[in-house]
């Protein structure tokens, strides 16, 4: 391991905003985050994926009435976005380090108010269906958790699996399609996202990709 993860990774382990293994915190905080994490009341916002937690990061300097949690499990990079908002001075963000199949081990039934998807893995092969975060398994997982009438948003760059998703969904009778678009940046949807951008949405908008972005609600 290189130097430069060791120093991050320890500074994760100082941070207060980064909730992982070894901190006391990481056993307790299901259906605690207002309580022992954020210290308020308000609507909690999880993004799942968030790599360098720009995407988080610029929700909470955006809304910061509400509490943004960005989830990952790679340490180095939820770093950045650790030390983004403590030097910012951004309470209202926080970071769980964990794999994602594991989100009912830290949330309680009901505790999320709003849901992101942002590009994820497309897993394009049919025999990894079941590893995309869009996948029945994985909405199964995230319906209880969500409160009622909670907003699910995802978006991605990757045609097939936009198109998985959408087709999904909307075969679905607990499901409510609210909007979808196939090329966000020319709908009338991409001012919503007050111009916040992951790495890889930035990446892949330079190089001409068409971002697809469908927004819904399990009812």
């Amino acid at each position: 391991m290189s130097r430069k993860k060791l120093v991050r990774f320890s500074q994760n382990e100082l941070n207060p905003n980064v909730v992982q293994a070894g901190k006391p915190i990481f056993e307790t905080i299901k259906g605690n985050w207002n309580e022992k994490q954020f210290q308020n009341p308000n609507r909690i916002v999880v993004e799942l994926a968030c790599g360098r937690g720009e995407f988080t990061v610029g929700l909470g300097r955006e809304y910061p009435n509400q509490n943004f949690i960005g989830v990952d499990i790679k340490g180095s990079r939820i770093w950045k976005g650790s030390s983004t908002a403590t030097a910012e001075g951004i309470t209202n963000v926080a970071f769980l380090r964990t794999q994602i199949q594991n989100l009912n081990d830290f949330f309680a039934e009901g505790e999320i108010s709003e849901l992101w998807i942002t590009f994820p893995d497309p897993f394009p092969r049919d025999g990894d269906e079941k590893r995309r975060l869009t996948s029945p398994k994985f909405l199964e997982m995230y319906k209880p958790l969500i409160k009622k009438d909670g907003i699910v948003h995802f978006k991605t760059d990757n045609t097939g699996l936009f198109e998985y998703t959408l087709e999904l969904v909307k075969s679905r009778e607990d499901i409510e399609v609210i909007a979808f678009t196939h090329d966000f940046y020319q709908s009338e949807m991409r001012d919503d996202h007050h111009g916040i951008k992951t790495h890889y949405e930035k990446m892949f908008s330079d190089k001409g990709e068409k971002i697809k972005y469908l927004k819904f609600r399990f009812i």
